[in-house]
């Protein structure tokens, strides 16, 4: 499996990403400037978290417009997987790779958490290595994070399937007191309808070695290697 870890102006979490993929994983791992455009040698294409061109204008409505993206959606129609976590959510937002927005937390502050996450199935490619309904724990970091989609939008996700990760209690229950951003549905994370795109607030790669104390995010990583 060759990773490919996209870097933007104001990226800041890419190389936590290639620590993982590269670094604990053994996989083979690139870093690919927002400017490149040749991405066929990947198998997996990460838009990792930070704040691509400083989130000016909108959060990730700068770096849709990067060379690099056109191929990412090549790359995404052709079924190849992508995967968005944080800023990189915001990008395939509004790159149109998926459904929704990001808009501003409910409280209107930045919120930097670990938090309970429900697995909502694994039945993706992205949690084979979960259990369905298992809760685990993944730092946030965002400040727009509040996952907004019509009604019509969101019965599509249920109806599909395509709702893998939600906030949760530690318990697992799912309401408006364990929703620390406000997100429609307690929604942390979706896929497009093929399965193959997935963007997410909460970041795996930041629980994925026990030098920071939990691993829960590692087996996000080690279901692609199924």
């Amino acid at each position: 499996m060759k990773f490919g870890v996209v870097v933007f102006p104001g990226s800041n979490c890419d190389r936590d990403i290639a620590m993982v993929t590269d670094g604990i994983l053994n996989q083979s791992t690139r870093m690919i400037w927002h400017q490149e455009t040749d991405i066929d040698d990947l198998d997996v294409v990460i838009i990792p978290g930070g704040f691509s061109y400083g989130d000016y204008l909108r959060c990730g409505a700068i770096a849709r417009f990067s060379p690099v993206m056109k191929s990412i959606i090549k790359h995404a129609e052709e079924g190849k997987l992508v995967l968005g976590i944080c800023n990189g959510f915001q990008v395939l937002t509004e790159a149109g790779l998926l459904p929704g927005a990001l808009i501003r937390n409910r409280d209107l502050h930045f919120i930097c958490d670990q938090i309970p996450i429900k697995i909502e199935h694994n039945n993706s490619i992205w949690t084979k290595n979960y259990q369905s309904q298992e809760i685990v724990c993944f730092p946030i970091a965002h400040g727009e994070g509040n996952y907004f989609a019509q009604e019509d939008t969101l019965k599509e996700l249920e109806d599909n399937g395509q709702i893998l990760f939600r906030y949760c209690s530690e318990k697992g229950e799912i309401n408006a007191e364990y929703n620390p951003n406000g997100s429609c549905k307690n929604i942390a994370g979706i896929t497009n309808k093929k399965g193959n795109v997935l963007g997410m607030m909460p970041h795996p790669e930041r629980a994925s070695d026990m030098a920071l104390g939990f691993e829960d995010g590692k087996k996000l990583f080690t279901s692609l290697l199924l």
